[in-house]
């Protein structure tokens, strides 16, 4: 005999009793009889279980109503549940029988057929109080009903579970024009608490109760008394120092320099004005600077990528830091200026990403900019307003482009990006990769990271390009290089990381397909035609932080990630190890602009000297006990070369 599956066994039980008709209203004989009828319904005889169905005396019926008592007020039902628990009362059945059986709904709520009540507690049937005979075939119809409703209502239970939908107080929303900028609130933060720690690591631990009030209204204190900050939430700063401290555990190389020079303080007197990511990571670059003897006021180069955390502990160290996530664009250029414009206090030199702090100073502040020491750039596009500054002879001061320093471009931007890009997508879409059609915008060191990644998961994945050489070794990788004109119909994700403005249009936009995703892997928000979007036929609908829904006219509608801002640094965080790289870089950099004699940088833009990037290099080997070769005298001879290096020119590429 096989057993019947979550079906409890029954307790060991002597001769049941024989049920006594003579004596109707005996809860004994009913439970007896009750008892007999589950014995035989778990032996799965559903022919003897029908037999004892359909000689069911009718002299009983009236054992199952109440006493009078208990009778209630509503009108009785034609069908009453009879039910047998074999710690309850008789006919204590239904939806709190069920309860207390763990939770089943009756069978008959279920859909069971036949209305038996399945449970762990007891099993029940119902019937009707006049019983007439069915025909046979009926009743074996009926049997074998009540015995697939006991068997399968676990599936029931499952299936019938309520379901509980996520509701986001603020975000499921339609905008048909975006808001002011005055007084806005942030579109980039999630009300829900489970959605912001699904889906961003770098979200803050801020109660969302604070997001009516704007930071510039609050009046904040750190525990020193000082106010000289503009965060979202001061008292964050113990969580955000155990992320500077976890960055600080796989930044070793930056931490090493920080050991080495802090007895020297090359950067004592420096006053820097920085604008860069605020994360685990540039905070741990920050407090490195001032150990170095560097005074620092900060503010974020994009709206979207701060941590509030992060931010509250630099501002509970006395770090000037005027950020924090979701700014609307008119904070943004409030925060940049609070760095800039203080009574007493004069920046030297600029740590810039994007070049908007170099724009602004320059702009604003004429008479600051031209007392500058030096500026440190790391952004593509931040670069390229540097490179037009000099050729239009308005470059008054020494720039470094580490942007293109061999440790920037060959590390953080092809490996962080290969393994960030895939983060950012997960996290804000939970797409699958596999056979999905992704087109590429731009194969420089960004794409190529970006589309090795993609490739690697399954993804069929175009490229466009402007330069043949990139051109061509996108087609050695083995990819098709198009025209985004010729795949916008037909691809599933578009990526942009170019550097450039407009790259996808609102031509583009239109002829995509319905839930096609669009996001950016460039610094800057001009990559896609985001602007063009903001039009009365068009609706726009907050689904997850960071992830609008556009939708048309005709039901069709485009993934948006992040307004078209930067996609990793946005929606997700980026490797630390590999920022380690690019800090220590930047920290090179600024010591050697601020150390440098006079007239050894003119007033032009710079690449880092080779062996400042072989020096950040060495930095980390260490970290993957990695052993370097030594030349020999006569091999360095014959080379050329020193043997401490550099080990190549300038011209080399890498």
């Amino acid at each position: 005999m096989t057993e019947r599956r979550f079906s409890p066994p029954l307790p060991p039980s002597p001769e049941l009793p024989v049920l006594d008709v003579a004596s109707p209203h005996s809860t004994l004989t009913l439970r007896a009889c009750l008892r007999a009828a589950e014995a035989v319904a778990r032996a799965g005889r559903s022919s003897a279980l029908l037999l004892l169905v359909l000689l069911w005396p009718p002299s009983l019926s009236g054992c199952l109503a109440p006493p009078a008592d208990e009778t209630p007020a509503t009108a009785p039902q034609p069908r009453t549940q009879l039910g047998a628990g074999r710690s309850g009362r008789v006919g204590e059945r239904g939806s709190e029988g069920a309860a207390r059986a763990g939770g089943r709904a009756p069978v008959s709520e279920r859909g069971g057929g036949g209305g038996a009540a399945a449970g762990p507690a007891g099993r029940g049937m119902s019937m009707p109080d006049a019983m007439p005979l069915p025909g046979v075939g009926e009743e074996l119809k009926q049997a074998k009903e009540i015995e697939d409703a006991e068997k399968y209502s676990f599936m029931a239970t499952v299936t019938k579970a309520p379901k509980k939908q996520i509701q986001f107080a603020d975000d499921m929303q339609e905008f048909t024009k975006f808001p002011t900028k005055t007084g806005r609130r942030s579109l980039s933060r999630s009300i829900s608490q489970s959605s912001t720690d699904s889906y961003s690591s770098a979200a803050s631990y801020t109660d969302s109760s604070d997001d009516e009030v704007s930071p510039r209204e609050k009046q904040q204190t750190n525990s020193k008394g000082s106010s000289n900050f503009c965060v979202k939430n001061i008292k964050q700063a113990e969580f955000g120092r155990r992320e500077i401290e976890i960055a600080e555990q796989d930044m070793s190389a930056l931490i090493s320099l920080r050991k080495r020079a802090q007895g020297e303080k090359p950067l004592a007197g420096a006053k820097i004005v920085g604008c860069t990511h605020i994360t685990a990571q540039t905070a741990v670059l920050i407090e490195t600077l001032c150990a170095l003897g560097a005074q620092c006021r900060w503010s974020a180069c994009n709206i979207y990528s701060t941590q509030n955390e992060v931010a509250a502990a630099l501002a509970e160290a006395g770090v000037a830091v005027f950020a924090w996530k979701g700014e609307s664009e008119d904070d943004f250029w409030w925060c940049i200026d609070r760095c800039v414009n203080m009574d007493g206090w004069q920046a030297n030199m600029i740590l810039d990403d994007g070049g908007d702090l170099t724009h602004w100073v320059y702009k604003k502040y004429p008479n600051v900019f031209k007392k500058i020491r030096g500026i440190v750039e790391e952004s593509v596009t931040g670069v390229h307003r540097l490179y037009q500054l000099s050729k239009a002879g308005k470059l008054c001061v020494p720039a470094m482009n580490v942007n293109d320093s061999v440790t920037k471009q060959k590390f953080d931007n092809l490996y962080c990006c290969r393994e960030s890009i895939l983060d950012g997508l997960k996290r804000t879409t939970d797409v699958m990769f596999g056979g999905k059609q992704v087109v590429v915008c731009g194969y420089g060191e960004v794409g190529k990271g970006c589309c090795a990644a993609l490739k690697a998961l399954g993804a069929i994945v175009y490229i466009t390009e402007i330069d043949p050489i990139c051109a061509l070794q996108a087609c050695m990788d083995g990819f098709r290089v198009v025209k985004l004109n010729e795949v916008i119909r037909q691809v599933d994700v578009v990526i942009t990381c170019t550097g450039n403005k407009n790259v996808v249009t609102r031509e583009h936009l239109d002829r995509m397909k319905n839930s096609c995703i669009v996001c950016n892997m460039g610094h800057s928000n001009t990559e896609i035609d985001v602007t063009s979007l903001r039009t009365p036929e068009l609706t726009w609908e907050r689904v997850r932080s960071q992830v609008d829904h556009v939708i048309w006219p005709d039901g069709k509608r485009v993934v948006l990630l992040a307004e078209g801002r930067l996609l990793n640094l946005s929606c997700s965080t980026v490797p630390t190890f590999v920022l380690s790289i690019t800090a220590t870089t930047q920290a090179l950099a600024l010591i050697e602009l601020y150390n440098a004699p006079e007239g050894r940088y003119k007033q032009d833009v710079y690449l880092l000297p080779k062996k400042m990037d072989e020096y950040v290099a060495s930095l980390h080997l260490p970290s993957f006990d990695a052993h370097l070769t030594e030349l020999t005298d006569d091999q360095a001879k014959y080379l050329g070369l020193n043997k401490n290096g550099p080990f190549k020119p300038n011209y080399y590429r890498y």
